[in-house]
């Protein structure tokens, strides 16, 4: 869809340059709020003649941060000084580096586990020996990404035939003085996906599953995301459970205050038990279109947060 018009929009829905054609949220988003009585329309984060100073500003497809993290986290502070902004800040600035896992499972979250490679980090040794590692954790398969990522860029799964594929891609995230996370690839995403779980103004809203994305030899995504299979499904309370004590956590780096949105994604460990695979916490889709009324959930949640 074509951006609609700003007008005297009283929030702003943060994009990127070419992002709104591709939010498959953004018409249900914008037409619930209007439903609300809300004006919304969307503004493309780095352009420099975009007046920021609405009642709110919900960030939503800003899908080309990822190089350009330092970047977008200066703007969400300069806009923070404003005006409300949903996410706030801070919460932006931990959710966009997937470091969290490990505080997360710190703090007795069941995650995903893995192993962040730093910059510097040798590529015979450091590199292959934490490939190696994940891949005896697992079943034979590991994944390679950085730590900055979204859409499933730059993002490999590899195993003992094609270890070579994710050390290459490891030696050159690291040459360009990015982190990598290496994590086994968990058998049950073939299986059953992944599950997400997405929350309104810190309440369950609805959950989805998404088929499994990564293929052996398929390469690296090109494009602004992988392609992905989207089905409504219902969370199973263990799933509810370890979605709500993820949210804890974050809610007290929030100060305390609900989110206006968040989505938890889950995947299955050899057990059954549902573990973090990542935190949603910036610029999720939310695929409303598996739930009816969960656009209008959205928009009542960014009415209340206009104190209406």
């Amino acid at each position: 869809m074509a951006n609609p018009p700003r007008g005297d929009a009283e929030v702003l829905l943060a994009t990127a340059s070419g992002s709104w054609a591709l939010d498959r949220d953004a018409a249900a988003l914008v037409d619930a709020c209007g439903r609300q009585g809300v004006r919304a329309a969307p503004a493309v984060w780095d352009d420099p003649t975009v007046d920021w100073g609405v009642p709110l500003v919900v960030v939503r497809s800003t899908w080309d941060y990822t190089n350009r993290l330092d970047e977008f986290l200066a703007w969400a502070r300069s806009v923070e000084r404003t005006t409300a902004l949903a996410n706030p800040a801070e919460v932006l600035r931990w959710t966009t580096d997937k470091r969290y896992l490990g505080e997360l499972a710190d703090r007795g979250v069941p995650t995903v586990p893995g192993e962040v490679l730093e910059p510097g980090t040798t590529v015979g040794g450091g590199a292959g020996d934490a490939l190696g590692r994940q891949l005896a954790a697992g079943h034979g398969e590991v994944v390679v990404k950085p730590t900055v990522s979204a859409g499933s860029k730059d993002t490999l799964r590899v195993g003992e035939d094609d270890l070579d594929e994710g050390l290459a891609l490891a030696t050159r995230l690291l040459g360009e003085g990015r982190a990598v996370l290496v994590q086994p690839y968990l058998p049950s995403v073939d299986a059953r996906g992944e599950t997400g779980l997405v929350h309104f103004g810190g309440t369950f809203s609805h959950a989805f599953t998404k088929g499994a994305i990564l293929r052996r030899g398929a390469g690296l995504v090109d494009g602004p995301f992988a392609e992905e299979r989207i089905t409504p499904c219902v969370a199973t309370a263990d799933e509810r459970a370890v979605a709500d004590a993820a949210l804890r956590v974050v809610a007290e780096l929030a100060g305390g205050d609900p989110l206006l949105y968040a989505r938890v994604d889950l995947v299955h460990d050899d057990s059954g038990g549902p573990v973090v695979l990542e935190l949603e916490l910036c610029e999720p889709s939310f695929f409303v279109e598996v739930d009816p009324d969960a656009a209008d959930r959205f928009a009542a949640a960014v009415r209340a947060r206009l104190g209406r």
